[in-house]
């Protein structure tokens, strides 16, 4: 989507509230796109908060000012008493399924034989792929460009009024500029991954139960009777298709009309009313008018180019941040699609290719508890091994004890695993009809006593987890906090994993990070395992993690609420471990991405005896406690803001963030009108796209090391066209290839 840079019009110079009224409308409108579709914000949230307050209290004051397409609908009015039934003017179908590139191909020859039939010979076939969305089908008709209705696909038949939810999806336009007299947007509701864990996180910390998956909780909100209840839940849309188009209302069967006309509808009036010629060119059609429409969708010109396209996203799947269960594809040429019609409910000039189930159902053995580093107890389930997606599985995470609670599944029962790529299987839930079962196991409950230790066991009033209190003295603390200093993430030292942490705690070699800096090869070779050499390389590996800079150390030390992202920040901002140890939780919370309650969690954690002690010991050692660099402000990339996407050829991202970071720039994960320059790798993807779409600069590995030695000059534009900035053909590695 091309981003608005139309000028916003100047406020009114008199009184008059209607005109002020559209004056804000018109601002609060724009800024609304640019931070939600065009995701770069030309102002901060309170600026923003305070136009919105205004315009809804205008609204409020005036209520013959009142409009449909006002921003302030999004906020919710009152509850339903119930959902209303909507017949579809055009039904929306299902699609038939291919898993395999035969089966593809036989689709296209069976529409060619129609075709055949219908005296067009050899057709030139061009197609469109699209990721198939596991969200919830929904159809929107405007009028004169407002939104006027909103309904769930149902049977196909007949749906259910939603309008009232809808509404308070942020990526939904309320207005279209320039439609039709009548539109109907076809697309689909889904839950980001994100904002799926965040919404969970935040219900079970209120004590309220979690959801399942993404798409349950796009499907359960939206049906929801309270519109301020759906506002609260991080809903997106996709759009994927128009239905329903007309130049005029009379052209248009009613909404709700049963014996609505399907021709009002048909491909070819699309384009028409449109103007457009083709399915994808009425995708960009929506694109322009605001419509959120994935930047990842192609045209091909081949089957053997679909069936590329469809592994490739495939391979991606499990990076992407929404669930997606297939690709769809569709042919392009509206003609084409009217002349091949419909056979019972699926069209026949699109399919769906259908990824393999990463589900697999399968006896649960038992429910047994493991300690994290914080002393959280962590529930996982012992499986009768089964295969999901070609891997044996014999354990899978349960998560808490709250989430097993509300899963109800027990010792005993059949249970759905799930495994989505290189993520810990799960359960899911217990099989169909298990819970009937009258000879079912009792619930499972979190141990009285640590597993680990032996430590009686509490559960603090704020937290889903039971938690052994026992730190600094429990071993399966203790192994999970060394487990996690030595990881890639944190200090990075490569011949210590699991299998060795673990020798080193049994044979009391070792009992916090600080001893690993005083173990000699000889002791090694001692142990199961280790030979001169591979014990004189975990020596020097070792040695070599004292030079890793202070925000890994700050991550590698385990200290509750502090991630990777955090640590830059908090190691950026107080540049020393004492002066980090001596803030208080006010100045902590002046971090960025450091709220009041982490803060204080930040503080008491740095308070603790042990974890002072294990500093003073890692400091002896001659661990790095202080940053390096400029302090901030004073780095050479200095107001610059860099993202970083897909593989380089040397580097790992967190190597690149902390050059970028060490010299002043400030990295990020989106890509905006604001950034300064994209360093790119292989699988690039549609950051990279995007960045080349805004005129963002971008970079390869090489260009990065010449940002760094010789500053932002090189991203002028008159600058050499040798730093990797170069347009060249990306290779549709999509979002999924750098994990956004």
């Amino acid at each position: 989507m091309s981003a608005d840079t139309s000028p916003l019009p100047a406020p009114p110079a008199g009184d008059d509230p209607a005109e002020r009224v559209a004056w804000l409308r018109t601002v609060v409108e724009h800024h609304r796109r640019r931070y939600y579709e065009q995701d770069d914000p030309e102002i901060g949230d309170e600026e923003y908060d305070a136009l919105f307050g205004e315009l809804e209290r205008l609204e409020q004051e005036h209520p013959e000012l009142d409009a449909a397409d006002s921003p302030t609908k999004r906020v919710g009015g009152a509850p339903l008493d119930k959902l209303t039934k909507v017949r579809h003017e055009q039904p929306m179908l299902s699609l038939a399924n291919a898993h395999r590139p035969e089966e593809l191909e036989a689709w296209v020859d069976r529409m060619r034989n129609h075709l055949s039939r219908e005296g067009i010979e050899d057709p030139a076939f061009r197609f469109v792929t699209e990721p198939k969305v596991d969200g919830l089908a929904m159809s929107l008709r405007y009028e004169d460009g407002v939104l006027v209705r909103a309904a769930t696909r149902g049977d196909g038949e007949v749906g259910e009024d939603v309008t009232h939810n809808v509404r308070t999806i942020p990526s939904v336009p309320l207005h279209v500029p320039d439609a039709p007299a009548v539109l109907e947007v076809r697309g689909e509701i889904y839950m980001a991954l994100k904002d799926f864990e965040r919404l969970n996180e935040r219900r079970a910390q209120a004590g309220e139960s979690t959801f399942m998956n993404p798409r349950n909780s796009a499907a359960g909100t939206i049906r929801q009777l309270d519109p301020k209840l759906a506002k609260t839940r991080p809903l997106s849309f996709w759009a994927y298709g128009v239905g329903v188009v007309a130049a005029s209302r009379a052209d248009a069967p009613d909404a709700g009309d049963g014996a609505a006309s399907a021709a009002a509808g048909t491909s070819s009036s699309v384009g028409e009313v449109l103007g457009v010629e083709g399915h994808h060119a009425v995708l960009l059609w929506l694109r322009e008018r605001g419509f959120p429409v994935n930047e990842d969708v192609r045209v091909h010109d081949d089957p053997a180019a679909v069936v590329a396209r469809c592994a490739e996203w495939q391979e991606r799947r499990d990076r992407l941040d929404f669930e997606i269960d297939g690709v769809v594809v569709k042919v392009d040429d509206h003609e084409l699609q009217r002349r091949l019609g419909s056979v019972g409910r699926d069209p026949r000039w699109a399919i769906a290719w259908k990824f393999p189930p990463r589900t697999a159902v399968t006896t649960l053995l038992d429910v047994v508890w493991s300690v994290g580093k914080f002393g959280d107890l962590h529930p996982y389930a012992v499986l009768d091994p089964v295969v999901v997606s070609g891997v044996t599985v014999s354990q899978a995470t349960l998560h808490n004890e709250e989430d097993l609670a509300r899963k109800d599944v027990r010792p005993g029962d059949r249970v759905i695993v799930l495994r989505a790529g290189d993520v810990i299987p799960q359960v899911v839930s217990p099989a169909p009809h298990e819970v009937d079962r009258e000879d079912r196991a009792d619930p499972p409950r979190p141990p009285a006593r640590c597993p680990a230790c032996d430590t009686p066991t509490e559960k603090p009033e704020d937290s889903v987890f039971t938690r052994c209190p026992n730190r600094g003295g429990c071993p399966g603390q203790q192994y999970q906090l060394l487990k996690h200093y030595v990881s890639r993430g944190a200090m990075d030292i490569e011949g210590l994993g699991e299998k060795q942490v673990l020798q080193l705690l049994q044979q009391g070699l070792v009992r916090t990070a600080a001893d690993l800096y005083a173990l000699t090869a000889e002791q090694l070779v001692e142990l199961e395992g280790y030979g001169e050499i591979s014990a004189t390389r975990v020596v020097d590996a070792i040695a070599r993690s004292k030079e890793q800079p202070f925000a890994r150390v700050l991550f590698a030390i385990g200290l509750e609420e502090v991630g990777q992202v955090t640590g830059r920040n908090l190691a950026a901002r107080f540049r020393t471990i004492d002066a980090l140890r001596a803030a208080t939780p006010e100045q902590l919370a002046e971090t960025p991405g450091v709220g009041g309650k982490m803060a204080e969690i930040i503080a008491e954690r740095l308070a603790d005896p042990a974890v002072g002690e294990l500093v003073d010991r890692l400091r002896a050692a001659g661990v790095q406690l202080e940053q390096e660099g400029p302090a901030p402000g004073e780095g050479a990339l200095d107001g610059l803001t860099v993202v970083l996407t897909g593989t380089l050829p040397t580097l790992t991202r967190e190597q690149a963030t902390e050059r970028l970071t060490a010299a002043g720039a400030r990295v990020t994960t989106s890509v905006s009108r604001k950034t300064s320059a994209l360093v790119a790798g292989e699988s690039a993807g549609s950051k990279l796209e995007k960045a080349e779409r805004l005129g963002v600069p971008v970079l390869d590995e090489e260009g990065l090391g010449r940002l760094l030695v010789e500053g932002p000059g090189i991203l002028a534009p008159d600058a050499d066209d040798d730093d990797g900035g170069e347009d060249t053909e990306p290779d549709d590695g999509g979002p999924a290839a750098d994990g956004s």
